[in-house]
């Protein structure tokens, strides 16, 4: 009698100690796989650094969009000839005309111009949207002449919020304002006519 209750007992323990086995491996597969996986880098993390693919289709002349490259606020704008001449008339009251202080990323070359655009779309302006004095980010103020906070001659482009600098229609400071560098204006290239990578040019990947 004694033997047959200690081979019941064994087997018992036995059926006991390979169910927990069992349950001990699927609940180390279910704390491995969220572990691995936290390895690989997120969709989000991927496009942050990745470059954007933009539509312009729909992007009229004066208009403006807004899109999100590295983390950062990009603007895409869509100018007039008149605020291409605008560019022209300010050229005498920007602080750095010409470009030559970088900020935070070299000018591109095809953009190293009047209008800090590509030649054959020089209408079209790509910019980093933030301001080269503390990060801020300008408003749009493409409207001409007096108003808030502008100068009476203003002729049009953008304004800061935080402490006033302002920009011309080609991301260029104006003079005697805090912010000592124009926007930057990221590397980017045209793969038809309404649609444009930011991040990417002929050079490659940035």
């Amino acid at each position: 009698m004694r033997d047959k209750e200690d081979k019941r007992v064994d087997g018992s323990r036995r059926t006991w100690l390979i169910a927990t086995t069992v349950a001990g491996g699927f609940g180390g597969v279910a704390t491995v796989v969220p572990f691995v996986s936290s390895f690989a880098p997120s969709e989000k993390a991927k496009a942050a650094g990745a470059p954007v693919e933009v539509d312009i289709s729909g992007l009229k002349p004066g208009d403006m969009m807004t899109v999100a490259w590295r983390g950062k606020p990009v603007w895409i704008v869509n100018r007039t000839d008149e605020q291409l001449a605008d560019v022209k008339k300010a050229d005498g009251e920007v602080a750095d005309p010409h470009s030559k202080m970088e900020f935070s990323m070299p000018l591109p070359e095809y953009c190293n111009n009047e209008f800090r655009s590509r030649a054959d779309h020089k209408n079209i302006f790509v910019a980093v949207a933030v301001c080269t004095h503390l990060g801020c980010t300008p408003t749009p103020r493409f409207q001409e002449g007096p108003q808030p906070n502008l100068p009476d001659n203003w002729p049009g482009g953008f304004l800061c919020p935080c402490h006033g600098s302002t920009y011309d229609m080609a991301g260029r400071v104006f003079k005697n304002k805090p912010a000592p560098q124009n926007l930057d204006v990221p590397p980017y290239m045209f793969t038809s006519a309404t649609q444009l990578v930011i991040g990417k040019d002929e050079k490659g990947d940035v």
